[in-house]
């Protein structure tokens, strides 16, 4: 989303833990479109990492969980999170996901990329109007909001579909925001806007989670 500003991908690439990280980019919510895979391989040829992507729609790659495995990050990219889950679960992409997350390798995504780890959250996978979505990967407890600054009717929906009950409490990012995890426990907020946070969302309101700037 911020092509002039690698901070959020130089911070993921850390995570890892290696010099020249292995990155796999999985563009399967936008149908494998090639300008996204290009958009991927464009701005991470520029940093100290391996890139690849993993197509489904034309899948090349017999051996899924080889493929994954290798890996030290996956990003996963945005696009309709719901007809992404279900291609990946036709393909046994699921399972080796939570493959992956056990064995340590860094899972991160943006938008739909940020949604499909958790329980749920809220969706336009359906339509403008956005509707709740529940059958996450459920990596992570809870629900999730992504572009919670960035879209105008993010933030009043989610917080519609939490209040009554729609969608279990969880947590919204605005645009340039990063959620860190270790397991399935938060622990870190950055990012790569001065003025962007985070927000843990109940059914009694929202509470701001200060985000500690990259730059």
């Amino acid at each position: 989303m911020e092509p002039d500003n690698p901070l959020l991908d130089a911070w993921l690439l850390s995570l890892t833990g290696t010099a020249t990280p292995k990155v796999c980019f999985l563009a399967t919510a936008s149908g494998d479109a090639e300008g996204y895979i290009e958009g991927f391989h464009n701005a991470f040829s520029r940093l100290p990492c391996i890139p690849r992507h993993l197509p489904l729609f034309r899948r090349e790659d017999a051996d899924l969980r080889a493929a994954v495995l290798s890996q030290d990050l996956i990003y996963v990219g945005g696009g309709n999170t719901a007809n992404m889950l279900a291609v990946w679960r036709v393909h046994g992409l699921d399972a080796v996901l939570r493959e992956a997350w056990e064995a340590g390798v860094v899972l991160a995504g943006l938008s739909a990329g940020s949604l499909c780890w958790f329980e749920g959250g809220v969706t336009d996978s359906f339509g403008e109007a956005l509707a709740p979505m529940n059958d996450g990967l459920a990596l992570l407890p809870g629900s999730h909001c992504p572009h919670y600054d960035g879209e105008a009717l993010r933030r009043p929906r989610y917080r519609q579909l939490v209040r009554s009950g729609a969608l279990p409490p969880g947590l919204a990012a605005d645009d340039g925001v990063a959620l860190r995890f270790s397991g399935a426990t938060l622990t870190e907020v950055v990012a790569s806007r001065r003025d962007a946070h985070a927000w843990r969302v109940t059914a009694d309101g929202e509470e701001r989670l200060d985000a500690r700037y990259l730059g």
